[in-house]
């Protein structure tokens, strides 16, 4: 999420998640189906915008503190969701580091926003409606959430021997605040310039897409920085994101997709 390439079809992705509240594992067909610029051709085609904001809150299990702030239920339909992918993903890596690939060094590649921190909260302060300025205002002076468990499975992997690496489309400007961000939602694993890397749009030696002008698609960006991590000596045993953006372009052993109806990321 944050700026990271993001929001381009920010309209089409909400009117493109009432299917995802009931049916999560259909957000990528619709998503995609709004993406490539489908027209509908009346408005029963298109779900009402109202209807889709109360189906996210359902499935998020919305809930108001004291300050008016809202957040998402540990008993939620995606909280139980996020618990059925952490599962599989813990007895995949349970497995893995019994059996490291000779010669290799085990990492983990995690996104930022919405795979290890939850932006509920943010995008319900702003009614879905992201604009860079005040998403970087909530991020440069909030913590969100972690994303329910993910903590508990990524400490984990780092315990065992697995190094932990993020890969976010967040500008540079946002490195201290994400680091902070990162520690206080309980991730020990450190989230410094070599394991946290954030988009600076610059010409970076290992994005052939980045120079002479930075043209890289959010799947170039992520693909080719994990192909940078695995030149180290590194074999990314597991990636973990919310937008298949996170996931496509391999340069991972398994991927593993957490649940997110608020936005699309192409």
């Amino acid at each position: 999420m944050a700026v990271r390439f993001r929001r381009t079809l920010r309209k089409h992705a909400l009117t493109a998640t009432v299917a995802t509240a009931v049916a999560a594992t259909t957000l990528y067909a619709v998503g995609a189906a709004n993406a490539t610029g489908s027209v509908p051709r009346s408005d029963k085609e298109i779900p009402n915008l109202t209807n889709v904001v109360n189906e996210i809150k359902a499935y998020y299990g919305d809930t108001v503190d004291g300050s008016g702030e809202h957040h998402a239920s540990a008993d939620s339909s995606y909280a139980k969701q996020v618990a059925g992918v952490e599962a599989r993903a813990g007895a995949y890596l349970r497995q893995a580091v019994r059996h490291p690939r000779p010669g290799k060094k085990p990492a983990i590649v995690l996104d930022v926003d919405d795979t290890s921190l939850l932006t509920y909260n943010y995008e319900l302060e702003v009614g879905f409606n992201y604009t860079p300025a005040s998403n970087d205002a909530y991020i440069q002076n909030k913590n969100m959430r972690a994303v329910f468990g993910m903590p508990a499975l990524v400490n984990w992997a780092a315990d065992h021997g697995v190094t932990v690496f993020w890969i976010t489309g967040r500008p540079e400007t946002q490195r201290a605040a994400s680091v902070r961000n990162l520690a206080a939602a309980g991730y020990t694993s450190p989230a410094d310039t070599t394991h946290l890397y954030l988009n600076t749009k610059a010409p970076t030696a290992y994005l052939p897409c980045s120079a002479p002008t930075y043209t890289c698609t959010t799947t170039e960006y992520k693909s080719g920085t994990r192909q940078h991590i695995e030149s180290l000596g590194y074999d990314i045993t597991a990636n973990f994101g919310d937008q298949y953006s996170d996931l496509n372009g391999g340069h991972a052993d398994r991927s593993f997709k957490l649940p997110n109806p608020m936005y699309y990321l192409p």
